[in-house]
């Protein structure tokens, strides 16, 4: 089946209709182009909406150049992004949709009633309202001999002749929203330059607990505590217990680095401070008042608060020796050693690393050896942490591209 052309306008397809894929089309329709969407999924925005549930994290508030910083080796190119489209500029974007927003304790950005679904809504509605055509339930398969786009629909087979084509595609997690990674076998088979895709904002897997641990305190969140690595200013924050390793917010703001360490060395060591606002030689001056016939665990809890999961992780990672010697047991406390030796699987991670690189993109973030086909968001060789960080890059990716595809058509006219 061939999809008949609607109008005299150029027309651009947007695979994809995650953040970056909507804001594509609303780029390339402000720009008076004919815009479809393809998405595989029965309804778009899936990964979206569920990153909203218990609160929809949309951007952060801190100063720019911190802000910036959270996209590690990748800040020169999605610097370039956010130059056009940065927090202040999607909340007042938000805003024109009619959501507020307000900044919370930690400086992240929300909806004033903390769901994703009005905004998408809202969203949708408006680019139906500019002419914007989604279709749902149409995977995209590729290209026709003659370069048309393949895209699969419950009916059969679409060909489409696209004047232009944005590719939002996802990550890999998440695989049943959406985030599949499908996409990697047809770009690389056109030798588009893509790094293997890897779990980002994950948890990760250590050699084994006992099972007293596991059996007791799996699932169990460890409160007021930082993490560093080796030579690295710790964090605070919390993180969970898990019968395989750790996982949680702190960990997840470690992911890329204990990653790569993995990666190179085959392991990583978190160094866990358990008192993170005690000094060393205080904690051992506590440890070191006369316990009478109390057990080290009673003692523990009474002079320094530490018990419960916290307590049976210090004597699960602590030798005997340095247990029972004040300074050396101080000295654990500080800094715990907890080794982690796989991430969890990549469908279970938050996001993904990894990607069709940069250096195979002009700065409109076209492919060159594709003319007319842009990618942005996720399927993009970046990362970040959770805060907002994401979601913020996926948008201003998603412009860049449309916008960028709009100029390329004027161009080409």
């Amino acid at each position: 089946m061939n999809d008949p052309r609607p109008s005299s306008r150029p027309l651009v397809a947007v695979i994809g209709g995650g953040p970056a894929g909507l804001m594509a089309a609303e780029a390339l329709s402000r720009r008076g182009m004919t815009v479809q969407v393809f998405d595989a999924m029965p309804s778009v925005g899936r990964k979206f909406l569920l990153a909203g549930v218990g609160g929809m994290n949309i951007t952060h508030s801190e100063p720019y150049p911190a802000f910036v910083g959270r996209y590690a080796e990748r800040q020169g190119e999605i610097d370039a992004l956010l130059r056009g489209f940065d927090a202040d500029a999607l909340r007042q974007w938000i805003h024109d949709l009619g959501i507020e927003t307000f900044v919370g304790t930690s400086g992240r950005v929300f909806p004033r009633d903390m769901k994703a679904a009005p905004l998408l809504r809202a969203w949708l509605k408006r680019l139906r309202d500019a002419g914007v055509v989604i279709h749902t339930r149409h995977r995209w398969l590729g290209w026709h001999a003659d370069g048309a786009l393949r895209i699969a629909y419950p009916q059969g087979e679409l060909q489409l002749h696209a004047d232009a084509v944005v590719l939002a595609l996802g990550g890999g997690s998440w695989a049943r929203l959406g985030s599949d990674g499908s996409w990697i076998p047809l770009l690389a088979e056109r030798g588009v330059d893509i790094s293997p895709l890897q779990a980002s904002n994950c948890g990760f897997e250590g050699p084994g607990w006992s099972d007293l641990l596991k059996d007791k305190f799996a699932g169990a969140p460890l409160k007021n505590i930082a993490l560093a690595m080796p030579g690295v200013t710790p964090r605070k924050g919390e993180f969970i217990l898990t019968a395989q390793g750790v996982e949680g917010s702190l960990v997840y703001a470690w992911s890329g680095a204990v990653r790569e360490a993995i990666n190179r060395d085959g392991q990583a060591t978190l160094l866990l401070d358990l008192l993170p606002d005690r000094p060393v030689d205080k904690i051992a001056q506590a440890l070191a008042k006369p316990r009478g016939s109390r057990s080290m665990a009673k003692h523990l809890q009474g002079q320094l608060g530490i018990d419960g999961v916290k307590a049976a992780l210090l004597r699960e990672l602590t030798d005997q020796a340095s247990f029972a010697d004040p300074l050396r047991l101080a000295a654990a406390i500080k800094a715990l050693p907890i080794v982690l030796v796989r991430p969890r699987p990549l469908d279970e991670a938050i996001s993904s690393a990894g990607g069709v690189r940069f250096e195979g993109l002009d700065e409109g973030l076209m492919l060159p050896g594709l003319p007319g086909v842009f990618c942005a968001g996720e399927m993009l060789d970046w990362e970040a942490p959770t805060g907002g960080y994401l979601l913020t890059a996926c948008f201003a990716s998603g412009l860049r591209a449309g916008n960028a595809a709009a100029d390329w058509l004027m161009r080409s006219a």
